[in-house]
């Protein structure tokens, strides 16, 4: 082999190494190129993500959204603003009996159970009238919608008219029907509806389960649960009548049997 034959060769091995060494720099500045740009999208794509995850749990919740001011759909058979003030019985009674309750509360059960009846029968006949106020706080103690959802449910029973709600707050207040206050069944619209079915006003009503469904007094329920917050009552049940407390002979409690009850309401009526 000459020495020319070998020069040659020599430089056509430096030229074809340096085109590979171009086309491998051409090649890595593309890859970097698209790495950079994934990269730059994945980056995107998770601060979008982080943006999209704080948006939501900013976001209000339902029952939240319900407290905002706006138009309340209230009941039928209610007044006063946003259609809070509920007051059910004979016009030509002249005193009226507030209770505060609080559909989960237990406490409002046992009075239900053994003074509802007593309380319904006196309405009737016009011994005095009731004026009923919802409260929801059992909800935030023990967490879960299940206050709210039921006094929006009664709204719907309210709208059916007096004798329906009353029907059916007995019903929720039902040995057989009342939960745990740990357990928030009363959340679950298909367990309102159930109760409702032993309710002949309301069983197989197309409007009522509509109203219960769709939430369509979510925002006058939140509107009463303002309202029992402003009222300055405490706790459930409570019973007033001229403002003054209706208690049990120890002056501290609800009356919670009839007999206790009757005693307390005909000194009420006296006083």
């Amino acid at each position: 082999m000459s020495a020319r034959n070998s020069q040659a060769n020599k430089a056509a091995a430096r030229e074809r190494l340096r085109q590979e060494r171009e086309r491998q720099a051409k090649k890595d500045k593309v890859r970097r190129q698209v790495t950079v740009a994934v990269s730059a999208v994945a980056v995107l794509a998770l601060a979008g993500g982080v943006g999209y995850a704080v948006m939501q749990a900013n976001k209000p919740t339902h029952w939240e959204a319900a407290k905002e001011p706006g138009t309340v759909t209230a009941p039928k058979n209610t007044s006063g603003e946003n259609g809070t003030t509920v007051v059910i019985g004979k016009p030509a009674a002249k005193k009226t009996l507030e209770i505060y309750e609080d559909s989960r509360c237990p406490v409002c059960a046992v009075f239900e159970q053994g003074v509802g009846e007593t309380i319904e029968k006196d309405v009737a006949a016009g011994k005095y009238k009731l004026q009923y106020v919802g409260a929801t706080f059992i909800d935030n103690s023990d967490q879960g919608e299940g206050s709210k959802n039921a006094l929006s449910a009664l709204g719907a029973a309210l709208d059916v008219g007096p004798e329906a709600f009353l029907d059916y707050k007995a019903a929720l207040y039902s040995a057989k029907f009342h939960p745990e206050e740990s357990q928030d069944k009363f959340a679950k619209d298909s367990y309102l509806l159930e109760i409702a079915d032993t309710v002949p006003a309301l069983k197989s009503n197309a409007a009522f389960k509509k109203n219960v469904e769709e939430g369509t007094f979510d925002a006058w329920a939140m509107k009463m649960s303002a309202a029992f917050d402003k009222s300055g009552v405490t706790g459930t049940p409570t019973l007033r009548m001229d403002g003054k407390p209706v208690t049990d002979a120890r002056g501290k409690n609800a009356p919670m049997t009839a007999a206790e009850f009757t005693t307390a309401v005909d000194k009420a009526l006296k006083g």
